[in-house]
């Protein structure tokens, strides 16, 4: 199968409430999708400020002695750790040009193609634009228009629509 994507990596949204199960879905569609061959990066926003270091570690006593930028590496992989005022997604996506989809988790009221997933108990309506949706995925009972509705434990149902929007 060529996996190959043009013109750059495709990007697409999983979105919903909090709790809704976005991240549940977005690690299986990494799953399934690198299985096939994608590289595949992932965006993820933290409203909490994370902690990419920890007291104790030599990175952040490199920070806490004043460097703006700490990179970390070994054999297989590297973080830095850099102070920046909050990056568009845009900048983000720049230092993914190495994938071939890039999902973001979140980002519900941006105008990038999403799935939103909503789950009964924790919502019974989308929160995003329709004209964004690629699909809901979801375990209600529902109607949006026009936009394919898939349980959301039709992982190949969801993987297809993703599918058709990548290779497009």
């Amino acid at each position: 199968m060529n996996t190959q994507v043009k013109n750059g990596p495709k990007v697409f949204a999983v979105s919903g409430i909090k709790n809704s199960g976005k991240t549940n879905l977005v690690s299986k569609l990494v799953t399934v999708l690198t299985q096939k061959g994608y590289k595949v990066g992932v965006i993820k926003h933290d409203g909490h400020d994370f902690k990419a270091d920890h007291e104790g570690t030599d990175s952040y006593r490199h920070k806490v002695a004043g460097a703006q930028n700490v990179i970390v590496y070994s054999e297989t992989k590297f973080m830095m750790i850099q102070d920046v005022k909050e990056p568009t997604i845009e900048e983000m996506i720049q230092l993914q040009q190495n994938m071939d989809i890039i999902i973001l988790e979140g980002m519900k009221y941006s105008s990038f193609p999403k799935i939103e997933v909503v789950r009964k108990g924790i919502s019974q309506e989308t929160v995003c634009d329709p004209c964004t949706l690629l699909a809901v995925a979801t375990d209600v009972e529902m109607e949006v228009g026009d936009i394919p509705i898939v349980n959301i434990n039709d992982l190949e149902g969801i993987l297809k629509i993703v599918l058709d929007y990548v290779q497009k």
